[in-house]
C-alpha cells in the first residue's frame, strides 16, 4: 500500500484549514502535522510544485474535487514554467538544440480530442476558464517566444511568484512607447555607426567589435534609464574587451576624437603619466542624462585581459560607495557586470563572486549580470566550453533568475532589462540577462572565424545586423513605426558621415563626487617621499580611550575562559606593564583611525579572531553566541569597525578589497591571507590590479595585504609568503613591501597608509610566532610620537670600530639571530633590520653601514637562496659587497620535516656567527 494513502483519503478542506493554522502559528497544530507541513514546505521550496503534483493534486483527483484532466492541464502549465525556456526562440542565427523539454500534450496524458475542451486551469495563468488550445497558445506566447524565463528553481516563494506573475502578465502586454522605440533605434544607430566607422577607418585593427551584439547598447541604456527612475544615482560597470569601445562611446559619452587619438597613438602623454594600457582596457567616468531626464554618474572599471577578473573589483567599489557616500542605501548605486558566455562558464572567479553576493561582508544590493552570448569563445564552440546547458547556470547556485533573450529583438531585451532593474531594487539580489547573439568577425578583426566555424559563419555572413532587423520589423508594422524607421535611416547615414568627417563632439560635463574629490586631493608620490615617513603618533588620551574599549565587556556578557584570560593579559599590557604586543598595537592602530572618523575594513579567512588566535577583534558570548566588537565602543562619534570573516576565497576576496580601496582613499582596507602563500590563489589580482593599476590606469589604491610569513617548521605551504614575487613586481614606487619586527612599527605602518598625501598598496610579510614572542613588545610611548622606521639600527654591538660582521636581515630571523648573539655573548656582530624592502631605504642603510667601516657585510635570510630578498638586494643595493647566508637554493619553499627544518635553521645561525 502507498505509505501516503492516508493523505489521499483525508478531507482536503480540513487539511487546508490545518495548513492555514500552521502558517499563522506552527504550535497550533498537532506535532505530527507540524512535521508533515515542514516537509511539505521544504518540497514546495526545493522542487517548486512537485509537492502539489504528488500530493495535493492526487488527493483532489482521488477525492473527486478536481477532474483528472484538470490535474493534467495544471501539470502541463507547470512544465511550461519549468522547461519552456528550453524551446524559446532565443537564438537569432541557428536552430536551438533539442533539450527534450517534453512540452507536448501527450506527455501529460492529454490528446487532440481535449484541445477544445474548457478547463478551469486557465485561471492558473490569468485567462480564466479556457480551452486547452487557448491555454497552450498563451503558454507558448509567454514561454516559447523570444524570452526564455528560467526561474522555477528559486526557493523563495515570493521571489518566484513575482517573476512568474511578470512573465505571465506584463510580458504579453509589453509594448514600448513611441519614445522608447525611437530611443532603441537611436542607440542601435549609434552602435552600428561606431562599428562601421572603425571598420572603415581602421580596417584590420583590433577593436573586439560588438557587431552581432549591438543590442547591448540599447540594453545598457535601458538599464541605466530605468534604474534612475527607481532611485539609482550611480552605476558601476565591469566588462571585458568585447564591445568595450562601443560602450565607452555610446553609453559613457567618450568622444570619437578621444578614441581616434588612441587608435592613432596620439593621446596626450601627460594623461597617462605611466605606462598606460591598450584602448580597450581603460576605464572611464561620466555623468549622463538619461532619456527620462535624470542625471546618473556612470563608471566603467578598468580591467586587464584576464576575463572576469574585474567582477569582484566592481563589487568592492560599489560596497565602498554604499558604505560611505550613500549611507548603506544600495538602491542608489548599481553594479552591472557584462560577461562573455565562454568566460562566465569557464572562469572560477564568477562562482566566487556569486557566493559573495548575499554575504554580510560583501553584499552590494544585487548585481545585474548582462551576458553578451555570442556562442563562441575565441574559436571554441559551446560544446567544448561548458558542461552545463547554459553559460548562466551559476545563477542557480544563488537562486537568481535568468532571462534568456534573442539579441535581434531589442524590444524583448528592453523588457528584460526593465524587469531586471525592478527585481534588483525590490529583492536586492542578482539577476542574469542572457542575450543570445553572435560575433560577426573573429575573436579580433584580423582573425578568420571560418577556420573553426565555417557553417555558422556562412549563416552569420548573410544575417542582417540587429538595427536592420529592427528597422524591417518597424516598417512591416506600418504607420508610425514605418515613418520612424525611415527617419532613423536618414539620421544613421548622416551620423556615419559626420563621424567619418570627424565632426567635433563635445565631451560630457562631469562633476566630481565626494569620494572623487578626496582622490583629487591626492598627489603623485615623489622619490623623496620615501626617505622618511610622516609623523603618525597619537595622543595619550586616544590611547586611553581605545585601551578602555579593548579591555571592557558589556554587563552580562560571558566570554569563554580563554578569552577572560586574554582580556586580563590585555588589561595588564595597557595599564600595568605599559608595553603592547602585536595584537594590541594592531588594534590600537585601527581604533585610532576609527576615532578620526575614517573607515577601517579588514576581511580574510578567520580574520575576526585571527588564524593564530591573536586578534580577538570580535568575541562571542559563551551561552548565546552573540558577537561583541570592542572597537565599536570607543566613542559615540567614531566610525564603525568593519571586520569580516571571508568566504574561503583568495582571488575574489582580494579583488573585492582592491575595489573597495580604489573607491575610497580615506579607508584603511586590509585583506589578510590565512597563510601568506595563499596569495598564490590571488596572483591575477596582485599582478594585474594591485601592483600595476597606478601606472596602467592612473588609479591609486592603499589596499593592505597581511601575509603570514616565517619559517617555523610548518612545511612548504605554511612558511613562505613569496616575498621575492612582490619584490620582482616592485618598481617606480608602485607598492610598499615590508617585513616588520616591532609592534609599534606595525602601528605606524598602518597609520602611514592614510597619513601620506598619496596612496600605495602595502604588502606586509606579517608574523606568526612573533605574535606571542616575549621580546616582541613596544612601550606605550612609542605610540604617542614617532613614525614608521624603514631601518632599525643595531643597539647592542660595541664599540662600533670593533665590529667584524654586519648582518643585514628582515623579519623573524632577527630574533633568532639576536638570541644566538646573546647566548654566545658576541658584541662584535651588528644586526641591522630592514623593515621596508621596497622602496628600498638606501640612504638609511648606507648611513648605518658607515658606522662599521671595517666589518664584512652579510645578508641573512631564512628563505632558500633563490627566494626571499637576496636577488632583489643584489639588484637594488649595489653600493657595498656582501655575501648571502641562507638555505640552499630549492624548488620547494621549505622542508616538511621538523628535524630537518631545525637543522637548517641552526646552520644559518652558526654560519652567521662563525
Amino acid at each position: 500500500m502507498d505509505k501516503y494513502s492516508y493523505i489521499s483519503n483525508a478531507d482536503v478542506g480540513y487539511i487546508d484549514e490545518l495548513y492555514k493554522s500552521y502558517q499563522q502559528d506552527p504550535s497550533s497544530v498537532d506535532e505530527s502535522w507540524q512535521k508533515f507541513f515542514e516537509g511539505y514546505n521544504f518540497s514546495r521550496e526545493r522542487f517548486n510544485g512537485s509537492a502539489e503534483d504528488d500530493a495535493a493534486l492526487d488527493a483532489a483527483v482521488n477525492d473527486g474535487e478536481i477532474d483528472a484532466r484538470e490535474a493534467k492541464t495544471l501539470r502541463l502549465i507547470r512544465n511550461y514554467r519549468r522547461r519552456g525556456h528550453l524551446e524559446s526562440t532565443t537564438n537569432p542565427v541557428r536552430k536551438r538544440r533539442d533539450r527534450n523539454a517534453q512540452l507536448g500534450i501527450e506527455h501529460f496524458g492529454l490528446t487532440e480530442a481535449d484541445l477544445d475542451a474548457e478547463f478551469e486551469a486557465g485561471k492558473e495563468i490569468g485567462i480564466g476558464k479556457a480551452s486547452l488550445r487557448k491555454i497552450i497558445e498563451t503558454l507558448r506566447n509567454v514561454y516559447l517566444g523570444n524570452v526564455g524565463f528560467e526561474y522555477t528553481y528559486i526557493r523563495d516563494r515570493e521571489m518566484m511568484e513575482w517573476i512568474k506573475t511578470k512573465a505571465e502578465t506584463t510580458f504579453l502586454t509589453h509594448t514600448p512607447t513611441e519614445n522608447e522605440k525611437k530611443r532603441i533605434l537611436s542607440k542601435l544607430n549609434e552602435a552600428v555607426v561606431f562599428e562601421n566607422f572603425l571598420h572603415t577607418k581602421y580596417l584590420g585593427q583590433k577593436r573586439f567589435s560588438l557587431e552581432g551584439g549591438e543590442t547591448t547598447i540599447p540594453a545598457l541604456d535601458g538599464i541605466i534609464t530605468h534604474a534612475s527612475e527607481h532611485g539609482t544615482q550611480e552605476v558601476m560597470i565591469g566588462m571585458a574587451h568585447r564591445g568595450r569601445l562601443n560602450v565607452l562611446a555610446n553609453i559613457m559619452g567618450k568622444t570619437y576624437e578621444q578614441i581616434f587619438n588612441e587608435f592613432e597613438g596620439t593621446a596626450e602623454p601627460e594623461l597617462a603619466h605611466g605606462d598606460g594600457d591598450v584602448k580597450y582596457h581603460l576605464g572611464y567616468s561620466s555623468e549622463i542624462t538619461t532619456a527620462s531626464g535624470n542625471k546618473v554618474n556612470v563608471k566603467l572599471s578598468p580591467n586587464p585581459s584576464h576575463l572576469e577578473a574585474v567582477d569582484p573589483v566592481v563589487e568592492g567599489f560599489v560596497r565602498a560607495k554604499a558604505d560611505r557616500q550613500y549611507e548603506n542605501d544600495y538602491d542608489k548605486v548599481l553594479p552591472i557586470l557584462i560577461h562573455g558566455d565562454a568566460a562566465l562558464a569557464g572562469q572560477g572567479v564568477v562562482y566566487e563572486v556569486a557566493q559573495m553576493s548575499q554575504l554580510d561582508g560583501y553584499h552590494t544590493g544585487g548585481t545585474i549580470h548582462f551576458i553578451i552570448n555570442n556562442q563562441v569563445g575565441f574559436t571554441t564552440d559551446f560544446d567544448d566550453a561548458r558542461s552545463s546547458i547554459y553559460s548562466s547556470d551559476v545563477a542557480k547556485v544563488i537562486d537568481s533568475p535568468v532571462l534568456h533573450v534573442n539579441g535581434d529583438d531589442p524590444e524583448a531585451v528592453l523588457y528584460c532589462v526593465k524587469l531586471a532593474v525592478e527585481f534588483r531594487q525590490k529583492f536586492h539580489k542578482d539577476i542574469f540577462i542572457d542575450m543570445v547573439c553572435y560575433r560577426r568577425h573573429g575573436h579580433n578583426e584580423s582573425d578568420e572565424p571560418k577556420f573553426t566555424q565555417p557553417s555558422l559563419y556562412n549563416i552569420i555572413s548573410k544575417h542582417p545586423n540587429p538595427r536592420e532587423v529592427y528597422n524591417k520589423k518597424l516598417i512591416e508594422r506600418g504607420d508610425v513605426d514605418a515613418k520612424l524607421a525611415q527617419n532613423m535611416d536618414k539620421e544613421f547615414r548622416g551620423l556615419l558621415q559626420d563621424r567619418l568627417n570627424m565632426v567635433k563632439q563635445n565631451p560630457l560635463p562631469y562633476e566630481y563626487q565626494p569620494l572623487e574629490l578626496e582622490w583629487k586631493d591626492m598627489r603623485k608620490s615623489k622619490p623623496e617621499d620615501f626617505d622618511q615617513s610622516p609623523e603618525t603618533g597619537i595622543q595619550q588620551e586616544a590611547i586611553d580611550k581605545i585601551a578602555k574599549a579593548l579591555t571592557t565587556l558589556p554587563k552580562g556578557f560571558k566570554p569563554i575562559k580563554q578569552i577572560e584570560k586574554q582580556f586580563k593579559l590585555r588589561k595588564d599590557m595597557f595599564f600595568k606593564q605599559k608595553q603592547l604586543n602585536w595584537a594590541a598595537a594592531e588594534l590600537m592602530a585601527y581604533g585610532s583611525i576609527l576615532l578620526e572618523n575614517k573607515i577601517v575594513r579588514i576581511a580574510g579567512q578567520d580574520t575576526e579572531r585571527g588564524t593564530f588566535s591573536h586578534r580577538h577583534a570580535v568575541i562571542h558570548d559563551a551561552e548565546s553566541n552573540e558577537p561583541y566588537t570592542n572597537l565599536n565602543h570607543i566613542d559615540k562619534e567614531q566610525e564603525q569597525f568593519r571586520i569580516y570573516n571571508s568566504l574561503l576565497s583568495e582571488y575574489g576576496a582580494l579583488g573585492f578589497e582592491f575595489g573597495y580601496a580604489m573607491a575610497n582613499p580615506n579607508a584603511l582596507v586590509i585583506w589578510e591571507a590565512q597563510f601568506g602563500d595563499f596569495a598564490n590563489g590571488a596572483q591575477v589580482m596582485i599582478d594585474q590590479f594591485i601592483t600595476t593599476s597606478e601606472t596602467k590606469w592612473r588609479r591609486m589604491s592603499g589596499v593592505v595585504l597581511l601575509l603570514p610569513h616565517g619559517y617555523e617548521g610548518q612545511g612548504p605551504e605554511h612558511s613562505n609568503a613569496r616575498p621575492e614575487r612582490f619584490l620582482q613586481l616592485s618598481a617606480d614606487y608602485n607598492i610598499i613591501v615590508a617585513n616588520i619586527t616591532e609592534p609599534s612599527n606595525f602601528f605606524h605602518a598602518l597609520r602611514r597608509q592614510l597619513a601620506w598625501p598619496f596612496r600605495k598598496p602595502l604588502v606586509v610579510m606579517s608574523p606568526k610566532s612573533l605574535l606571542r614572542h616575549p621580546k616582541v613588545v613596544s612601550p606605550v610611548e612609542e605610540f604617542t610620537s614617532g613614525r614608521f622606521q624603514e631601518v632599525l639600527p643595531d643597539k647592542v654591538a660595541s664599540p662600533q670600530k670593533s665590529v667584524k660582521k654586519v648582518l643585514l636581515c628582515s623579519g623573524k630571523i632577527y630574533y633568532d639571530l639576536a638570541e644566538k648573539r646573546e647566548k654566545d655573548k658576541r658584541k662584535d656582530v651588528a644586526i641591522i633590520r630592514i623593515e621596508q624592502l621596497h622602496p628600498f631605504p638606501e640612504k638609511q642603510v648606507t648611513k648605518e653601514l658607515m658606522k662599521y667601516k671595517e666589518a664584512k657585510i652579510y645578508w641573512v635570510q631564512e628563505e632558500p637562496e633563490n627566494m626571499g630578498y637576496w636577488t632583489y638586494i643584489l639588484r637594488t643595493y649595489r653600493q657595498v659587497e656582501m655575501e648571502i647566508i641562507s638555505r640552499k637554493a630549492a624548488a620547494s619553499p621549505a622542508t616538511g620535516y621538523g628535524k630537518m627544518h631545525a637543522k637548517e635553521q641552526e646552520e644559518i645561525l652558526n654560519k652567521a656567527f662563525a
